[in-house]
C-alpha cells in the first residue's frame, strides 16, 4: 500500500486544478468564451512549448543510442494501441468525430502530467527511460494522430487531393513544435540556446497541464455532470483504458518473459509499459475539441470518470506489477 500516497497525492493535484476551473465557469467568474480562448493558447503556446522542452531534453544521439531497445518495443506497443483504439471507438460511437476522440483517449493515456509524476514518485532511478519510451507516443499523437484524428474534417481542405492538401493538416503547432525540438536535440543546438529562451520554454510548457485541467473544470461548470455519469459509453471506455488494456498488457509481458531471455522483455520495459497503458485518458483531446468549436462533453466525462477510477486503479496495477518483478 506504500505506492497508494504518491499517487494519491498526484490525483488530488489534478482534482483541485479541475475544481478551479470549476468554480470559475459554474459561478461566471470569467466568460464562456474564456475555455475557448484557453484552448487555443493550449494549442499555440503552452503545448508547443512543452513539446520542444521535452524533445530538446530527450531527444539527443547519446540518450537514443543506449535505449534504442526501449524504443523498438515503445514502438510496437503504438502500433497495436492504435488500431485496436480506433476499432473500439467505432464500435462505441455513430458520429465519426465522437469516434476519433474515442480512440485517442483510449490510444494515448495521460502518460505526461500524470505519467512522469507518478513514476518519478515510485521508480526515480529509471525515469529517464520512461522519458525515452514515452517518445514515440509523443511523436506518433502530435506528428499523425492530432492532426489527423482531433481535427475536424471542416477545417481541413475538402478539395482535390494535391500534394498540398494532404501535407497541409500536419503543418500545425504541434507538427511544428515537434520538428524543432527533434532538430535541436538531434543536433545538439538546443544546448546553446540563450538562458532566458530556455527558460521561457521550459517555464510555458510547465503550465500546460494546469491549464488543462482548469479548462476541463470550465468545460464542467457549463455541463450537467451528474447526466455524463448516466452515459454508458463513458463506463465502457473507462473499463477499457483502465481495467482490459493493462491486463491484457501485463498477462503478454509475463508470458514472453516466461518464453525465454528475451533481452527486450526486462523489468525496466515491463515497468514503463505498465505505467503507459493504465494511466487515465488524457487531456489534449479536451482543448483540441474545444478549440475548434466542437463538443466535448463526451471527451470531458471520458476524462473525468477515468480520472476518478484511476485513483483505485493505479496502484492496484503497480502493487501487482511489483509482485511480478519480485
Amino acid at each position: 500500500m506504500e505506492l497508494f500516497g504518491p499517487i494519491l497525492n498526484q490525483m488530488i493535484v489534478l482534482a483541485l486544478f479541475i475544481v478551479i476551473g470549476f468554480v470559475l465557469s459554474h459561478w461566471k467568474i470569467v466568460p464562456k468564451e474564456a475555455a475557448q480562448s484557453l484552448s487555443k493558447m493550449e494549442t499555440f503556446v503552452f503545448v508547443p512549448a512543452m513539446i520542444i522542452n521535452t524533445f530538446v531534453q530527450n531527444c539527443t544521439p547519446e540518450k537514443l543510442s543506449s535505449v534504442w531497445q526501449l524504443l523498438l518495443m515503445s514502438c510496437a506497443l503504438v502500433a497495436i494501441l492504435v488500431p485496436v483504439s480506433l476499432a473500439i471507438g467505432k464500435l462505441l460511437y455513430k458520429d465519426e468525430y465522437t469516434k476519433k476522440l474515442a480512440a485517442y483517449g483510449l490510444a494515448f493515456s495521460n502518460f505526461g502530467f500524470m505519467g512522469n509524476a507518478v513514476f518519478m514518485a515510485i521508480f526515480p532511478d529509471i525515469f529517464f527511460e520512461y522519458t525515452i519510451f514515452t517518445l514515440p507516443f509523443w511523436t506518433m499523437a502530435y506528428v499523425w494522430a492530432v492532426p489527423s484524428w482531433l481535427v475536424p474534417r471542416e477545417n481541413q481542405d475538402t478539395g482535390k487531393k494535391t500534394l498540398w492538401t494532404r501535407v497541409k493538416p500536419f503543418i500545425n503547432p504541434l507538427m511544428v513544435s515537434v520538428v524543432i525540438g527533434a532538430v535541436l536535440g538531434l543536433t545538439g543546438l538546443g544546448k546553446y540556446l540563450p538562458a532566458p529562451v530556455t527558460q521561457v520554454i521550459s517555464v510555458t510548457g510547465s503550465c500546460m497541464s494546469p491549464l488543462a485541467m482548469i479548462l476541463m473544470g470550465l468545460s464542467l461548470g457549463t455541463l450537467p455532470v451528474l447526466q455524463l455519469f448516466k452515459r454508458k459509453t463513458l463506463y465502457i471506455i473507462t473499463l477499457f483504458r483502465l481495467i482490459i488494456y493493462p491486463l491484457v498488457t501485463l498477462g503478454i509481458l509475463y508470458l514472453l518473459s516466461l518464453i525465454g531471455t528475451n533481452a527486450f522483455i526486462n523489468d525496466t520495459f515491463f515497468v514503463c509499459a505498465m505505467c503507459m497503458v493504465s494511466m487515465p485518458i488524457g487531456l489534449t483531446a479536451i482543448f483540441i475539441a474545444a478549440s475548434y468549436e466542437r463538443d466535448t462533453s463526451e471527451v470531458v466525462g471520458m476524462v473525468l470518470l477515468s480520472s476518478i477510477a484511476s485513483i483505485v486503479t493505479i496502484p492496484l496495477w503497480f502493487m501487482l506489477l511489483q509482485m511480478l518483478l519480485l
